[in-house]
Parts: C-alpha cells; sequence; structure tokens
C-alpha cells in the first residue's frame, strides 16, 4: 500500500510540474450561438490545458444551458475553470492589465495567418459568433488578430474547430 501511494504522489509531482512549466492560455468566447460550439470547446480546452474561459455577450453558459453543452463537452464544463461576464470588453480590459495579450481569430483579409505568429504568453484567444464573427469595436481591442487561411470556396471554418486548430498550434508552440 505504502509504494502505491508513493507513487501516486509522484505521479501527482510531475502533472503539478508539468501544468506550472506550460504557458498560459485563456479563451474569450463572445455571442457565440450555439451550446454545441461553446461544448466543443470546452472539451478543446480541457485537451490543451487552457488556463480559463470567459464567456461574454449571450454565449451559452453550462449554469443556463447544462444538458446541450455537456452532450460536446462531455466532462470538460466541469473540469474547466469558467467566467460569465456579459460585457466583452471589461473581460479584455481585466485580461490587459494582467499582462495578457488577446489574439482575435477573425476572417479579415488584412489578419496574419495563424502560422506566421510569434506567441509571447499568457495570451487570450478570443472567438465570436458564427455568423458575424467578432464586432469591429471589439476587435480594434485585440493586440493580434489573425487568420486560418482557407483555399476551398468556404470563407471560414466552424467556430469550434477553428478554435481548436489556433489552440493546438498555442500549446505546441508553449512546449518549445
Amino acid at each position: 500500500m505504502k509504494s502505491k501511494f508513493k507513487i501516486m504522489v509522484t505521479f501527482l509531482t510531475i502533472v503539478q510540474f508539468i501544468s506550472f512549466a506550460m504557458k498560459q492560455i485563456f479563451a474569450i468566447l463572445h455571442n457565440i450561438r450555439s451550446c454545441y460550439n461553446v461544448g466543443a470547446i470546452f472539451r478543446t480546452c480541457d485537451a490543451v490545458a487552457i488556463e480559463k474561459i470567459y464567456l461574454t455577450g449571450y454565449t451559452p453558459t453550462p449554469e443556463r444551458n447544462p444538458e446541450k453543452i455537456k452532450k460536446t463537452a462531455l466532462g470538460a464544463e466541469k473540469t474547466v475553470k469558467w467566467k460569465y461576464e456579459k460585457n466583452v470588453g471589461k473581460i479584455i480590459e481585466k485580461l490587459k492589465k494582467e499582462g495578457i495579450k488577446i489574439v482575435a481569430l477573425e476572417t479579415e483579409k488584412s489578419a496574419l495567418p495563424y502560422f506566421k505568429f510569434k506567441p509571447k504568453f499568457p495570451l487570450a484567444i478570443l472567438v465570436g459568433n458564427e455568423i458575424r464573427g467578432i464586432d469591429k469595436r471589439t476587435l480594434k481591442k485585440s493586440d493580434y488578430v489573425l487568420k486560418i487561411p482557407m483555399f476551398g470556396k468556404k470563407e471560414s471554418l466552424n467556430v469550434a474547430i477553428a478554435f481548436s486548430i489556433f489552440a493546438y498550434y498555442l500549446r505546441i508552440k508553449s512546449l518549445n
């Protein structure tokens, strides 16, 4: 019994060290309408160890829409820290005061392709509405505006898929 305890303590120490060593990434989900997209993003956030999710505007929350969100989050809504704040500007301002850079993912023509971005941590990924994206006023508050280049006929990816691609990219960069 003693050796099992020692192994568990060692494992926890390693996990704690890895968590401490990883650079911080946050998420801001602004005016996302689909509970399923929110749930999928929660699951990605768990997978890449996102520090915290900020749900803003009319984005559904696990408290208000538990059944629909848990359908795609598969428990991640319980393992990832999150906070709801109606005003996205307040969250952006708070994070910037803490030294966190805001990186918007948007389809703007002038946006930098995400793979050319040299991240400096900590940072927050900002994604917006599935149809309209991020409004111009909020976009101006971002430190960087990035895009995922499209090569087919469609102009964008589903918000949860775009978020996942970029979140994994950042997590891999953070480990180098």
